[in-house]
């Protein structure tokens, strides 16, 4: 991949704050303080104000945009390291520019499915007591332990990988990072050789294999989807289909995500020369492979349901068929894959903006989809003992609002990382000089 990107472009961020970091920080602010107030007002008045308490008598559900939104999450951040260990597993250099900043999403998007629990939890220190506290006997029966047990070993393992690369950078760029940040520095490089680099280098190596590997077998292939299709009293869910089906929705959204922080600070740190458009190109037609597997998916649970459904799954899938919710989350997913498919093929001129906006769109019908998800299958299950009652489902200002902080606290996060360290690895940008000296040669 032809470069025209120099070292010093990599700590333009790290500069003093433009006004365009200073409107988007202030945005995320107020996202942030519209969450705590919001959260407030649920641990003073109790989860009931979500109306998620309200089953049985009253129809509802006790699952909604919270656990959905968790699912969504830990997708992204299940897609994001993916893209991360691909590229160095494989050798895929184009993809290089943006590994780091899909570490870096990864991280953000596993603490904010994590708060989402603690959030859904109605108080926090059930998270000690119930969790915590009784771990040593559920990890050995309890679905719910596993995972748990696995977004942590993930959080460990994308951490670990991070600060792997991260080091060997601090170190060769330290005289033209922000002097008011050395201590920052110096605890990053604690006891650093740069002969260790080799080693950090065949240590990043295995554990991308060991993301590759486990990936599919436990995150969001795995042990999450498990939690839902081994319940047999809940027709949506149950089920083998659900594990491949929130794969590929991960791998999608994902996608999405990572173009889309990208995109961002390309716009506003000028870094078309760090990354340029074949980047956003190879991630568009990415996102446009696992969609239309996601699109697959969904047409093989329609047909089988609507064709021959036991009367358990009937109900669920004439309400998918005849919900403009879920067709609304099917299109947001449909119209980007055909677009990015018509620009594949020459019918459509490539536009990384256009791309990026497909990729907003995907996550959007992705975040959609899993709510209903969640939703549908508590509301249509097999065992229900209010026949008679309704169930209904509509977010709350409140959840709207846990979701909108969750989103302004990773923003908020990436503008604090982004004047730490930098966010793109120096090794894409020295590969490039070391191949445009040979060449020239």
């Amino acid at each position: 991949m032809s470069l025209d990107a120099e070292p010093e472009d990599l700590v333009r961020p790290m500069r003093k704050p433009g006004k365009k970091y200073m409107i988007v920080g202030a945005l995320a602010t107020v996202g942030f303080l519209i969450f705590a107030v919001a959260y407030g007002f649920q641990l003073e008045n109790g989860l009931a104000v979500t109306n998620l308490s309200d089953w049985g008598s009253g129809g509802g559900v006790t699952w909604g945009l919270y656990i959905g939104s968790f699912v969504w999450w830990v997708g992204i951040a299940h897609g994001g390291i993916l893209v991360s260990a691909a590229a160095r597993l494989f050798e895929l250099e184009k993809y290089e520019p943006v590994a780091r900043i899909a570490e870096l999403l990864t991280i953000g998007a596993l603490s904010m499915a994590g708060l989402m629990i603690v959030v859904h939890l109605g108080r926090p220190d059930r998270m000690v007591w119930s969790t915590v506290q009784s771990y040593p006997t559920t990890v050995h029966t309890s679905p719910l332990a596993w995972d748990l047990t696995v977004i942590t070993l993930y959080f460990v393992m994308t951490g670990t990988y991070l600060s792997l690369t991260l080091r060997s950078d601090v170190y060769q760029l330290r005289d033209k990072l922000p002097n008011i940040l050395s201590p920052v520095y110096s605890a990053v490089l604690f006891r650093y050789d740069p002969d260790e680099d080799p080693v950090a280098e065949r240590m990043a190596w295995w554990l991308s294999l060991g993301i590759i590997v486990l990936a599919p077998l436990l995150l969001h292939g795995g042990v999450i989807p498990w939690l839902f299709q081994l319940t047999p009293s809940m027709p949506n869910w149950y089920g083998g289909l659900t594990a491949p089906q929130f794969l590929s929705a991960a791998l999608t959204s994902a996608m999405g995500g990572v173009m889309f922080v990208a995109y961002i600070f390309r716009r506003v740190y000028d870094w078309e020369d760090v990354l340029p458009d074949e980047i956003f190109h190879g991630l568009g037609w990415w996102m446009g492979l696992f969609g239309l597997l996601w699109l697959w998916f969904q047409l093989q649970k329609l047909i089988t349901g609507a064709y021959a459904p036991t009367r358990d799954v009937e109900p669920v899938v004439n309400t998918m068929l005849h919900s403009n919710v879920y067709w609304l989350a099917v299109g947001l997913v449909a119209v980007p894959l055909a677009y990015v498919a018509f620009q594949h093929f020459g019918i459509l001129d490539f536009s990384v903006r256009g791309t990026v906006i497909a990729g907003v769109g995907v996550i959007l019908g992705v975040l959609i989809d899993k709510t209903l998800f969640v939703v549908e299958g508590l509301i249509y299950a097999s065992t229900r003992l209010y026949e008679n009652v309704p169930g209904a489902y509509v977010p709350t200002p409140i959840e709207m609002a846990s979701l909108l902080g969750t989103v302004s606290m990773i923003v908020l996060f990436f503008l604090g990382i982004s004047k730490l360290v930098p966010i793109v690895e120096l090794k894409a940008v020295k590969e490039h000089e070391t191949e445009t000296e040979t060449g020239g040669d």
